[in-house]
């Protein structure tokens, strides 16, 4: 079964969410309308209130109840978005202007702030404090990992732990309680809600050295963004990490990391993608992502065997695999 059937199957509920999140953004302001619906219609995988809605099906599915879990995570990614934009002085994001580029620093962090004030919003329409106590604690975790990001830009003395924990902050905690939230407000058992949590973590630490490695390896049609765009803003991923630790290019590799860093990534980068896709590399991260794969399936297999469960899967799989 592919990604697109699963996609197919779950349709309507997904529209519904669609529709819930571009009415949770709405706005009598009209600079703020526009721009909160910016990146919103630019549309994206919506990973996130999909495994939301399948984990809901672990206990009693009521889309009335998870529309409360799918939309506020939605919006937190998507306001983490638009403030990473500006970190990263990005000007594309999914082929299209990011809200900086097409207004200004300013109006972007405001519309990111916005943004993750309506996502609290709507989260309080449910009142179990589970659910506020770790949707609260994702939130500190992902402030976190957004200044842990900043302190290590252009940072080549960083260990692969630092990087691990930096992506749990930044992308995996949010699928993971994405999982965990899905199966929370659906009351599931608590062994149902640990492994949901577990099998969202370790997709999504997969996820993102998956993404990091398209950044490397994808065009700038597949990505949305030139590749390469992460060492422009300074970002160290695990292909470099990896190729850091070979002695034959490390020096060379040194070199030319100082070089874009001087110019603060204005510059070329074929050199530096060069270096990065002549070794064995990207072939070690991806090996990692694969292993986390394999720790995402293995957290279902106490699970009921529903289609939920098998769908999980399949999406795993996906991730381990994905090509945009």
């Amino acid at each position: 079964m592919k990604l697109l059937d699963i996609y197919a199957r779950m349709k309507k509920d997904i529209a519904y969410v669609e529709r819930e999140l571009e009415s949770s953004v709405y706005s009598d302001h009209a600079m703020l309308k526009e721009t909160s619906l910016h990146l919103l219609k630019a549309g994206g995988k919506r990973i996130r209130p999909v495994f939301v809605l399948l984990a809901g099906q672990f206990g009693k599915y009521d889309l009335q109840r998870l529309k409360h879990i799918a939309v506020p995570l939605e919006l937190i990614h998507m306001a983490s978005l638009v403030h990473d934009d500006v970190i990263d002085d990005a000007n594309t994001r999914r082929g299209q202007l990011t809200v900086k580029s097409k207004w200004d620093n300013r109006v972007a962090m405001y519309t990111g702030d916005y943004i993750f004030a309506k996502a609290l919003t709507v989260a309080t329409q449910l009142s179990d404090p589970r659910i506020h106590r770790i949707l609260s604690k994702a939130l500190v975790e992902l402030s976190i990992g957004e200044m842990e990001q900043i302190r290590y830009f252009f940072r080549t003395d960083q260990t692969l732990r630092n990087y691990l924990l930096r992506i749990k902050r930044k992308t995996a905690l949010l699928i993971a309680i994405s999982c965990q939230l899905g199966a929370v407000a659906s009351e599931a058992s608590d062994d149902v809600c640990d492994s949901m949590y577990a099998f969202g973590y370790n997709a999504g630490m997969a996820f993102q050295i998956r993404d990091d490695i398209l950044d490397l390896t994808g065009t700038e049609k597949e990505l949305g963004k030139p590749p390469g765009s992460d060492i422009r803003q300074g970002n160290i991923t695990l292909p470099v990490l990896c190729a850091l630790r070979d002695p034959a290019i490390r020096s060379e590799l040194l070199a030319e990391i100082e070089r874009i860093r001087l110019v603060d990534g204005q510059t070329d980068v074929t050199a530096f993608l060069r270096i990065i896709r002549s070794g064995t590399y990207i072939g070690e991260a991806d090996r990692l992502s694969s292993n986390y794969i394999d720790r995402a399936i293995a957290a279902l297999s106490g699970l009921p065997d529903i289609r939920a469960k098998r769908d999980l899967v399949q999406i795993a799989h996906f991730i381990g695999n994905r090509s945009y």
